[in-house]
Parts: C-alpha cells; sequence; structure tokens
C-alpha cells in the first residue's frame, strides 16, 4: 500500500528528471521515456533502493561520459557526442528492469532479485567509467583476448587505469546498496559482479562487436545479465 501511495510523486520526480535530462541534452526524448517507464517499474519491483542504484549509475555514467569530451571526441566516437538513445538506456538498465517486474509478479523473491539489480548496475558502472574515463588515463592499452598492444577507443581494447577506475565505480554501487541494507556480506560479491561483467564487455565486444555480430547495445545489456546472473551464483553458493 505503501508503495502506491507514493508511486505518484516518485513518477513526478523521473518525469522532471526525464525533462530535464532532455533539456540539457543528456538523452534524446524517447530515451528519457524509456528511463522513467524503467525508472518505474524498477521502483514498483524493488523500491527505493533501486531507484538509488538507478540514480548513482546514471549520475555517475554522465559526468564519466561528459569529462574530457573534447579529447575524446578525437578519437573517433561520434557516439560521445550526442545524447544517449532509447537503445542504451535498455542496454544499461534493461536487466534490471526486467529483474524488477519479475519482482512485481513474485515480491517473495525481491530481496534476491534486488541483489541481482545491483550486480547488473555495477557493470553497467563499472563498463561506463573505465570506457569513458580509461581512454583519457589509461596509459598501456591491451586486447583483452591476444592480450597485444592496441590502439585505445577500440572495442575490447582495456587499460590497468581503465579497469581500476571500473572497479571503482562498481565499488560505488556497492555502497549504495549498503546504505538500504543493513547487512554488507553481498559488496564484494557486487564489485566482483561489475568487475567481471565489465570484463564480459570488453571480451564480446573483442569477439563478437568488432566482427559487427553484436551492437554494442547488445553488449552491454549481455553484460549486465552476466553480472546478475554472477551475483545471484555467488549469493547462492557462500
Amino acid at each position: 500500500m505503501l508503495i502506491q501511495h507514493t508511486a505518484v510523486p516518485v513518477a513526478i520526480l523521473l518525469i522532471a528528471g526525464g525533462y530535464f535530462s532532455v533539456y540539457f541534452r543528456k538523452l534524446t526524448t524517447g530515451a528519457a521515456i524509456t528511463g522513467v517507464v524503467c525508472g518505474i517499474l524498477i521502483f514498483l519491483g524493488i523500491g527505493y533502493a533501486g531507484l538509488a542504484l538507478l540514480a548513482a549509475f546514471f549520475l555517475l555514467g554522465t559526468l564519466a561520459t561528459a569529462w574530457g569530451r573534447k579529447a575524446k571526441m578525437q578519437l573517433d566516437k561520434p557516439e560521445d557526442a550526442v545524447q544517449r538513445k532509447s537503445g542504451q538506456v535498455l542496454a544499461n538498465a534493461g536487466t534490471a528492469t526486467l529483474l524488477s517486474f519479475v519482482a512485481i509478479v513474485f515480491p517473495e523473491y525481491k530481496e534476491i532479485l534486488l541483489v541481482m539489480a545491483a550486480g547488473s548496475f555495477a557493470s553497467a558502472t563499472a563498463d561506463t567509467l573505465s570506457s569513458e574515463l580509461g581512454v583519457l588515463y589509461g596509459k598501456r592499452f591491451y586486447n583483452c583476448l591476444s592480450w597485444r598492444r592496441e590502439r585505445k577507443g577500440l572495442d575490447g581494447v582495456i587499460s590497468l587505469e581503465g579497469t581500476l577506475i571500473g572497479i571503482a565505480g562498481a565499488g560505488i554501487v556497492a555502497l549504495v546498496y549498503r546504505l538500504f541494507r543493513v547487512s554488507d556480506e553481498c559488496m564484494l560479491i557486487l564489485v566482483f559482479a561489475g568487475f567481471m561483467g565489465n570484463l564480459s564487455d570488453s571480451v564480446l565486444g573483442a569477439s563478437y562487436e568488432r566482427r559487427n555480430l553484436l551492437s554494442n547495445d547488445w553488449v552491454n545489456f549481455l553484460s549486465t545479465l552476466f553480472a546478475a546472473a554472477i551475483t545471484l551464483l555467488l549469493i547462492s553458493v557462500f
């Protein structure tokens, strides 16, 4: 009942956030609508904790994307200079939204689905921060499959600095999760899931995206799904 009473002001807040995202050219109109729908479903499914995780990812991702934009535009990455589209929103928040929908249908599994959603956001945050900031602060760049030196900015190319930044991003998401839960036993699991999701994104990028077998959006979505699965596996074992 409480969620029903608070759903309207939450929806208004999400719509306002979507409006300002379009106004400041962070999202297209379609992406903002998609984000609002995802936010509402996440709130209805896993509550305020889910909204906080979504907000943490969006804020960190937005800051990382804007940071050093002029330098990144020299890397032949035109997508960094445009507003995010609906597909990109679903690629990063789609797994959490699907898990939240399952939580709406099966509320008895809300807690475990919340942790899985946190794992997916840890992966999305780690990938976004390592990609956006790794190209700025990385020193040496390697193909994640062959470990040969390659030019920064290519799909599947990683650096030590970018990887560490991604782990830090996953750690921030884990801290946000911790604010809503008494136990901190899942924090290391979430950081590890974020790291593994980020690594899987690089592997898929090097093996499938380069050959145009998967789009970047699909690579991002599958990596967050993988991170959620890793989270489930680890909390089941430990």
